[in-house]
């Protein structure tokens, strides 16, 4: 068997180990729970065959664990020639228990009032399911040389499949790391009342490399980690001023400071006050005199579950930024309120609207003006115009819903009704004219906009599994896109619906009856400004129409 193989089996197993234990775990962990409870309540036939389960379990994990022990694995004691006939010795020792299990868990299940001990039952649904996915993990060991994991005879290390490659390039990684956090320094704090204490551990630990800052008493302590940044602390008990407990209260209370692990030494060895600092957050405990082998152990593990732990918050912190990005690409995409149902919602999302206001925009000539102009500048033009109308539509508080090509859409009253929803889309209208003013007023070629709205009951929802889309539909829809198509440039025009909404605050001018493709004949205006307040006393134009 080849080098690369070996690795590749080796890593299978690993796997395996974990995958064979975890479900051993959850038939302890739950039997454990629910003897707990039968004890308690006096049901003593449940207890017996709960004690069963329990004994069987326990034999599960020492035949697991006896079976792939790592240091036979790696010594060779355990042959993974045959991956087949490893699976089968498993399966043999793990047969009977893993029947009593199943057999005593099924029939608990038979005799459990699933009306009135419902988590009794899931429990031992749990502890069934667990005992039924031990027997699937034997099955991958003894399939091992027929597909599962790849085949018996591997040529290289490249031929291994590429999850396992993938598995055990990172515990080379992990292992790599490991050593890496074990030789490197730390920077210590020593905290002793005694000068030759300070002094035989600082000299100590400098000759092995780390930085080393001491302090007399307690009170120095803390004024040392207010200003620099340390690793580890070596803390002594007995001390004037400000004691080791006292210390550990300060420390464990601060949360940037209850990060840093704590080493207690002291003579004050007894199990009551070794209790008592663990219980307060020391990471460990060594009696003086202590052994400096011990000592230097004790400070290696502790470094290296610093530095862990550190990762660990870098990489939260990594994941808090990816999750904010990625919260910030949502609701580019979709409507905030939907986009928080859309990371719960496991059905279609879809909202029907009794009223809503909807919009269409379209640039008239826009065909013409993208035959004479590069690709790149098309597009920075109408990028500049519809980011207005972005701002536009987050100040009216109306939904962008999409852009097609040089049309605009947009929404008002929906995902969440608004029963201004009219007025809103109309500022939105004629800011978008006052936005196409403005940048015609600087452009070397200017655009036309078109507008049409029109109000009535939609649909709404979330379309799509690879790219979602906030869309609208139904008849409303399509009547408001006919108002644009229908309308004249430079122009807002609105349907008899939206008018009716709009009259008493607004300016419109009728347009008369028009034939529109699929409605046939239609009353439209025009919305022309905000009529003026009735404090002005200004009268309306002889164009308003009522």
């Amino acid at each position: 068997m080849s080098d690369s193989d070996r690795i590749v089996r080796e890593t299978f197993i690993a796997t395996k180990r974990h995958d064979l234990r975890t479900p051993i775990n959850a038939i302890l962990g739950y039997s454990e729970m629910l003897l707990e409870d039968a004890r308690d309540e006096g049901n003593d036939s449940r207890a017996v065959d709960l004690e069963r389960i329990q004994a069987a379990g326990r034999a599960l994990l020492y035949s697991v664990n006896d079976l792939l022990d790592p240091e036979k694995i790696a010594s060779g004691n355990v042959d993974l020639s045959d991956m087949a006939a490893l699976g089968a010795r498993i399966e043999h020792a793990l047969r009977s228990n893993l029947t009593a299990v199943i057999g005593y868990s099924e029939m608990l299940l038979e005799e459990v009032d699933r009306d009135n001990e419902e988590q009794v039952a899931t429990d031992l649904e749990r502890i069934r399911t667990a005992a039924e996915r031990l027997g699937s993990h034997v099955k991958d060991v003894i399939n091992f040389s027929v597909g599962v994991i790849g085949r018996a005879e591997l040529d290289g290390p490249d031929s291994a499949p590429l999850m396992v490659r993938e598995v055990a390039a990172t515990i080379r990684d992990l292992e790599e790391q490991r050593a890496a956090d074990a030789e490197a320094p730390g920077h210590i704090l020593i905290v002793d009342d005694k000068e030759p204490n300070r002094d035989l551990l600082s000299r100590r630990l400098e000759r092995e490399g780390h930085r080393c800052a001491t302090a007399a008493d307690g009170r120095q302590a803390l004024e040392a980690v207010a200003k620099a940044d340390f690793d580890l602390i070596l803390l002594d008990i007995l001390m004037p001023v400000m004691d080791g407990y006292q210390v550990l209260q300060y420390l464990k209370s601060d949360a940037r400071l209850a990060q840093i692990p704590v080493i207690v030494l002291s003579s004050l060895d007894e199990t009551d006050n070794v209790v008592r600092c663990i219980q307060m957050g020391a990471d460990d405990f060594l009696g003086k005199p202590f052994n400096s082998v011990i000592l230097k152990a004790r400070i290696r593990a502790c470094l290296e579950k610093k530095r862990f732990r550190d990762r660990e918050q870098a990489y939260l912190e990594e994941i808090r930024i990816e999750r904010e990005k990625s919260e910030r690409l949502l609701l580019n995409i979709l409507p905030a309120p939907i986009a928080e149902r859309l990371k719960t919602a496991s059905s279609t999302i879809a909202d029907g609207f009794a009223e809503a206001t909807v919009l269409f925009s379209d640039l008239v000539g826009f065909t013409e003006i993208s035959a004479r102009v590069t690709a790149e500048e098309l597009v920075s033009r109408l990028n500049e115009l519809f980011r207005a109308f972005d701002s536009l539509a987050e100040a009216c508080g109306v939904e962008k819903i999409k852009t097609i090509g040089d049309a605009y859409m947009v929404a008002g009253g929906l995902p969440i009704p608004q029963s201004d929803h009219a007025e809103r889309i109309a500022d939105m209208a004629l800011g978008m004219l006052a936005a196409v003013e403005e940048y015609n007023a600087r452009a070397e070629e200017p655009f036309e906009i078109r507008i049409g709205i029109h109000t009535g009951p939609v649909v709404a929802g979330v379309i799509g599994s690879a790219k979602f889309a906030y869309d609208l539909w139904g008849d409303t829809v399509n009547t408001a896109s006919r108002m644009e198509s229908n309308g004249l440039p430079g122009r807002i025009q609105v349907s008899e619906a939206t008018h009716d909404l709009l009259r008493a605050q607004y300016r419109l001018e009728s347009r008369g009856t028009i034939e529109v493709k699929g409605k046939g004949e239609m009353k439209t205006y025009f919305l022309e400004a905000p009529r003026p307040s009735l404090s002005s006393g200004s009268e309306p134009t002889r164009e308003t129409a009522y």
